[in-house]
């Protein structure tokens, strides 16, 4: 059977299962230039934060949103807010290059396969590598006895890969409407940048006073971090849990088409 649609287009399935292994093939031509970043960098931030810092650090349960040492408080957020980091850092420069320098995206849409299929493929390898980086990350800090509970690891780390494909869509949308890759530089200062260190990764938002905390809360990532939290420490207000996850899949759909968007705006003009 054909996989040309009536249209004499590919179907989502099999522009996937060709675009995919691109993706792969490029990570494993590259990925050297990106183990420090995405997994010794981590490790380091754990250890010097919730190792040698939180020994200094009561482990009061009341002061940190249920997490009985300060290494257990920080650990879930520091995933959640490393996933939005590996998420952003894979689409914006690289997308940015895939049709300002290099062209692979026009090469791409030269074929059967439509850019819709494009951004749907590259945002698609981009969660699954995301997950991937905080599975890892995951893995190595559960000797510390960060969770709860068996099933934590794995509740936390969909809600951490949740959170990184929901930042992924926003700057792929954004990285297709720019025309110079200094603008990425503003954003990681005054973006980026900001939300990792006032996120609640680190401490709790209400310590940033009543307007600091309502402020931190309405950014995707506070729900982020808030969710892969509550998973890890097994302590669930699931009404909550529920705002967070509605949060972040609604910031994936819009992302999504906001992300679809741009890259056909931007191939077509």
């Amino acid at each position: 059977m054909s996989p040309l649609a009536p249209t004499g287009r590919l179907s989502t399935a099999a522009a996937l299962s060709r675009l995919l292994p691109y993706w792969f093939t490029v990570t494993r031509r590259t990925w050297r230039g990106s183990v420090v970043s995405s997994f010794l960098t981590p490790v380091f931030y754990v250890v010097a934060m919730g190792v040698l810092l939180g020994g200094f650090i009561d482990g009061d349960p009341e002061r940190l949103d249920g997490a009985t040492s300060y290494l257990a408080f920080i650990v879930p957020g520091l995933v959640a807010a490393h996933a939005m980091q590996t998420a952003v850092a894979d689409t914006s420069w690289p997308v940015f290059s895939n049709f300002k320098w290099n062209k692979v995206y026009d090469s791409m849409v030269a074929t059967p396969i439509t850019v819709r299929q494009v951004a749907i493929a590259h945002l698609s390898f981009v969660a699954l590598r995301v997950a991937a980086t905080c599975a890892v990350f995951d893995l190595v800090v559960a000797a510390f006895g960060v969770f709860e509970t068996w099933w934590g690891p794995f509740v936390a780390l969909a809600a951490q890969a949740l959170t990184g494909a929901a930042f992924a869509t926003l700057m792929y949308g954004f990285a297709c409407r720019i025309d110079s890759d200094a603008a990425f530089g503003v954003v990681f200062r005054i973006g980026i940048f900001p939300l990792f260190l006032f996120s609640g990764a680190f401490f709790p938002v209400s310590n940033l006073g009543a307007v600091g905390e309502r402020l931190a809360q309405l950014t995707p990532l506070w729900h982020g971090v808030n969710l892969s939290r509550m998973f890890s420490i097994d302590r669930i207000d699931w009404s909550l849990a529920a705002l967070n996850l509605g949060v972040l899949l609604a910031v994936l759909v819009i992302g999504s088409r906001w992300a679809v968007s741009g890259l056909e705006k931007r191939l077509t003009t």
